[in-house]
């Protein structure tokens, strides 16, 4: 049984700004879990018995070898790909990176590329989720 296809799964995602109000995304790879070639947030699956902030952490420094400190959580959200037949339900967090570590990729079969953008110079495509957020993230802080 597979999270996100036998059945919904839970999903957080590390919605990281730097001090130059630059967000940090990620590029899918051909062999991640959907949305393959987009742009994201990190995240990923939440385990039996982590609570959400511990996903979160521990994903950030799987993944990207940083720590965060969570500042604000976001609604859960309805993360649904028809044409990939899942259905996720992801919690993201504004978090900010800990001490001076700058990003790098861990994981490289699941993460392409990675970089600091401003809100307006996304790249594109961007996944479903990140669209959600990045919009979540604009109202919350009174951006357009």
């Amino acid at each position: 049984m597979k999270p996100g296809i036998d059945y919904i799964g839970v999903a957080v995602g590390v919605f990281i700004i730097n001090d130059e109000g630059k967000v940090f995304l990620t590029k899918r790879s051909k062999n991640a879990t959907n949305e393959r070639g987009t742009w994201e947030i990190p995240g990923g699956k939440v385990d039996f018995g982590e609570t959400l902030q511990d996903a979160a952490k521990r994903e950030a420094k799987e993944e990207y070898n940083i720590d965060i400190e969570i500042i604000k959580q976001f609604p859960a959200q309805n993360h649904l790909i028809p044409e990939e037949k899942q259905h996720w339900v992801p919690t993201s967090f504004l978090c900010k990176i800990i001490g001076d570590k700058e990003p790098r990729i861990m994981e490289s079969d699941k993460c392409d590329e990675i970089g600091w953008f401003s809100f307006d110079a996304l790249p594109c495509p961007l996944s479903i989720i990140t669209k959600i957020d990045i919009a979540q993230y604009r109202g919350s802080v009174g951006l357009k």
